[in-house]
């Protein structure tokens, strides 16, 4: 069985299907040093879906002895403690370390479709992607922002479903979910409103009694505006969207308070009052998360697990002895459980990175 520390969900023994990212980042780096330090950080088992050239060559570049073997899901856990399990997808030309290319895009999504679909099979307990180059994505055409948009593409595939999106940061100090996720500060504005943000709240208030085993979740939202906007003074997003939001989920029976101001919520004394701080946009949530947190433990998706250590190729670390060693198996899962259950299905014990109902709607009011 595997068991994440801190949570109350208790998997069945599938493998973690891990993704290549892109194969020119720190990806490969991180999956080989996570392998090779399997039993003394306790890393699960997984298979790594990529091509075997690349993590060959890689492997030799950051001096990694490493025995690969490609396999199926079926085979990768009774492989994992004398091999690397890869499930063979072939980028189609030689890859250079830290020089990401167009034409590996293909093979990037392809990996990312082939997790998803080994999670909803029962074939895998989640899906744990590396870090993608979402610029190299863009030129051969990829219409997602990022890792989040596609898995709840993904979703809607799967289960004909619409979901709503929900990333959650979660570490050791804090977790964290931003409102709107991958669209410019400019245009945070206009995409955030009081049905988004009570929706937003709705998902992380189930999925944190169902999945972090959490029965009263305290939900402190922040505000748009510095000083949560004085009142309108200094904008009125927060008094004429936030604050109705709140109030709405309080008459639910959420136990979400705001908006607060953004800069006094993250100190010590500040995060002892609440289990996740609900922030407007991404950076307001992200730069507190990787600032109190070198490891981030899970990002949660609604509808399918998945994961990064880090959000970026990371290109000036693809090399030898550059690369910090991925010190768990972590991975990004959030309601994709309740998306794309396995079919093994996960134990709950009274409620978890990370699932809630077996499909993709939103809790009701």
């Amino acid at each position: 069985m595997i068991q994440e520390p801190g949570l109350s969900v208790t998997y069945a023994s599938l493998p973690l299907a891990l993704t290549q990212g892109d194969p020119a980042g720190i990806g490969p780096d991180i999956a080989i040093t996570a392998w090779a330090k399997r039993r003394e950080n306790g890393v699960s088992p997984f298979i790594f879906i990529g091509d075997p050239d690349v993590v060959a060559s890689r492997a030799a570049l950051i001096g990694v002895p490493l025995n690969i073997e490609t396999c199926d899901a079926d085979s990768a856990v009774g492989l994992f403690e004398n091999a690397f399990p890869i499930l063979p997808l072939s980028v189609g030309f030689d890859v250079q370390a830290g020089q990401p290319h167009v034409g590996a895009a293909h093979a990037t999504i392809k990996a990312i479709e082939t997790a998803v679909s080994l999670t909803v099979e029962g074939k895998a307990a989640a899906v744990v992607t590396n870090p993608i180059a979402k610029s190299v994505l863009y030129e051969a055409g990829f219409g997602f922002p990022g890792h989040t948009e596609f898995l709840a593409d993904l979703a809607f595939r799967q289960t004909g479903e619409q979901v709503t999106p929900v990333m959650m940061i979660a570490g050791p100090k804090v977790r964290v979910v931003p409102v709107t996720i991958h669209i410019p500060v400019k245009d945070v504005p206009a995409a955030l409103t009081e049905e988004l943000i009570v929706t937003t709240c709705r998902i992380i208030d189930a999925d944190l009694r169902r999945k972090f085993g959490i029965e009263a979740p305290r939900l402190a939202v922040a505000g748009l505006n510095p000083h949560a906007g004085e009142d309108g003074a200094l904008g009125t997003e927060d008094r004429d969207i936030v604050h109705p939001a709140t109030m709405r989920l309080r008459k639910d029976g959420i136990d979400a308070f705001g908006p607060l101001p953004a800069d006094t919520m993250f100190h010590d004394a500040a995060r002892k009052r609440y289990d996740v701080a609900v922030c407007m946009y991404h950076d307001q949530a992200l730069i507190p998360a990787k600032a109190l947190a070198s490891t981030i433990r899970s990002t949660s998706h609604s509808g399918c697990p998945s994961s990064a250590p880090r959000q970026t190729m990371a290109l000036p670390l693809v090399l030898p002895a550059r690369a910090s060693p991925m010190r768990r198996a972590s991975w990004r899962h959030s309601r994709w459980r309740r998306t794309f259950p396995s079919a093994a299905g996960p134990a709950h014990n009274g409620g978890h990175r990370r699932t809630t109902t077996a499909t993709g709607r939103h809790p009701a009011p």
